[in-house]
This record gives structure tokens, C-alpha cells and sequence, in this order.
């Protein structure tokens, strides 16, 4: 026997097709594109038709912000959407490039592309990496002859890092790109020794009450801590970061423990905080 109703089946069938197109369609960047020509145009939302350059820089650096966030926290799904709220950023910018003739959205794709083509020879062309260390020693290269090729000359190896970047990731960086050249230290165990060298040194400032010679040592330590991480392959930002989580994680258990006896951290004596914090942390431990 046939479908009693073949015509509503069709209608169902056209409509779940048009539904699975629409969803293809949202999924292309250029109707994200689409959507902020859209706001921005003369019919378009006031708010979005009233941002420029300088309030954009800081919802990018938020919406950076709050990835990042997400992907400490091994937050997938939030993770997701927030890269989301950092591509809107990027095809907001690219707006407003388009708008002032500078660039448009097609040009920050093609090229970022044509980039990773050109620095990845080894994939897209005839040059061999053996390992991780040519690969980056091979991006340094094409990187100066892309520059040089635009008449921009850096007169060390070393320039190139944004001057806003957290010092401690900075430091990180400039002891990538040394090494990059053999300038660096064979394995992680010299540089935990570099570092009790920096702390004797920090240390004897210390002593002497010559703050700014302690602020230098400080420092030394600092970097010396960053070029650690580095031989460890681990981030020192996030490392730092999540030591900062379970400092504030800790200190908030300690005053969870004595507003429960009525009392506050401010009129608690040094010991008595020490002792909470011991207990905060071996119960976190258990």
C-alpha cells in the first residue's frame, strides 16, 4: 500500500532539505561577512553602525580574554562559542578596513593562506624538516625574506614581538627565537642551576638594600624562570595562571572557614591563616 499522504511526506522531505541547506549556510565565514555588512549598513543596528577602531580594541582583547578563559578551564563547549565571539571581532574589523579601502575580510583570509603555504614548504613544496627545531628555524628564514622582500629590515633577531605582550610570555619568546640559532641551553637541569645562581644573587641585593639592584636580580630570576618553562615545553602565562586560581582558590576557603566561626580575615593573626591555609590545602590534596 502507498503513502496515504505522499504530498505532506514530500512537503517533509523539501522542508528538513532546506532546514540541512540553511544550516550549511550559516556555517560559511561569508555569512558571518553577510550579517555585519548587514549591521553596519544604513538600515542596519545603531550599536554596530557606531563602533570605529578604538572601541573594537577592547571587546577583541576581552573576547580573546574570555577564550583564553575557557580553554584553561578545559571548558570545550564555551571554548567554542567564545572563538565564535573572537571571529566576529575579526570579520568586524575587517569592516571596517573594507569601509576605509584598506582591506576587506576576503583579504585577511587569502592572506593568512597564502602565508601558511609559503612558511610550510616542507608540506606544500620540495623542502624537507626533519624535526620541530627546522621547521621553526626554516618559518625565521622565509619570515626575513618576506620582510626583506617588502623593504622592511629588523635589525636584530629578536624584534618583532608586540610591545604589549605580558612580559613573562615575552621573555618566553626571546628565548624561542635565541635558541633558534643554538643560543640556549642543552637540557632543563642548567637552567634550574642558572636559576639558584639568580636567587644567591637576588639574595646578596637583598642584603646589600639596594633596591634598584634587587629589582634587577629579580628579574634575572623571572627570565631565568621563563627559559625553564620554555626547556619543560610548558607555558609559563598558563602555569603562572593556574598558580594564580589555586592561590585565590585557597585564600577564599580560608575565609570560607572563618566567616562560618564568625570571624574575618582581617582581625585573624598570621598563624591562625597559616594554619587554615595548610588544612585548605590538604584537603584539596585528599
Amino acid at each position: 500500500m502507498g503513502d496515504p499522504t505522499p504530498g505532506k511526506h514530500r512537503s517533509a522531505q523539501t522542508s528538513s532539505q532546506a532546514s540541512d541547506k540553511q544550516l550549511e549556510e550559516f556555517e560559511r565565514f561569508e555569512k558571518l561577512v553577510e550579517i555585519m555588512d548587514q549591521l553596519r549598513g544604513p538600515d542596519g543596528c545603531p550599536w554596530d553602525r557606531e563602533q570605529d577602531w578604538q572601541s573594537l580594541r577592547g571587546y577583541l582583547l576581552e573576547e580573546t580574554h574570555e577564550a583564553v578563559a575557557a580553554l584553561d578551564a578545559g571548558d570545550r563547549r564555551g571554548l567554542c562559542e567564545e572563538l565564535g565571539d573572537v571571529l566576529l571581532q575579526i570579520a568586524f574589523l575587517s569592516r571596517l578596513g573594507q569601509e576605509e579601502g584598506a582591506f576587506t575580510a576576503k583579504d585577511v583570509v587569502r592572506g593568512i593562506v597564502e602565508k601558511m603555504i609559503r612558511r610550510h614548504p616542507h608540506v606544500f613544496g620540495d623542502e624537507q624538516a626533519a624535526d620541530a627545531d627546522e621547521v621553526l628555524r626554516n618559518w625565521e628564514r622565509i619570515k626575513k625574506e618576506e620582510k626583506a622582500g617588502r623593504g622592511e629590515q629588523r635589525e636584530s633577531l629578536l624584534d618583532g614581538l608586540p610591545p604589549g605582550m605580558p612580559a613573562l610570555l615575552r621573555a618566553f619568546r626571546l628565548g624561542e627565537k635565541a635558541a633558534r640559532v643554538g643560543f640556549d641551553w642543552p637540557s632543563p637541569r642548567p637552567v634550574v642551576e642558572k636559576i639558584r645562581e639568580e636567587l644567591g644573587e637576588l639574595e646578596s641585593a637583598m642584603e646589600s638594600g639596594n633596591r634598584d639592584e634587587v629589582v634587577e636580580e629579580l628579574g634575572d630570576v623571572l627570565f631565568a624562570v621563563a627559559m625553564l618553562s620554555r626547556k619543560l615545553d610548558r607555558d609559563p602565562e598558563a602555569a603562572l595562571e593556574a598558580a594564580n586560581r589555586k592561590f585565590m582558590r585557597r585564600f577564599r576557603g580560608i575565609e570560607q572557614r572563618l566567616a562560618a566561626e564568625g570571624e574575618a580575615v582581617e582581625s585573624t593573626q598570621r598563624v591562625r591563616l597559616e594554619a587554615l591555609w595548610d588544612e585548605v590545602k590538604a584537603q584539596e590534596r585528599a
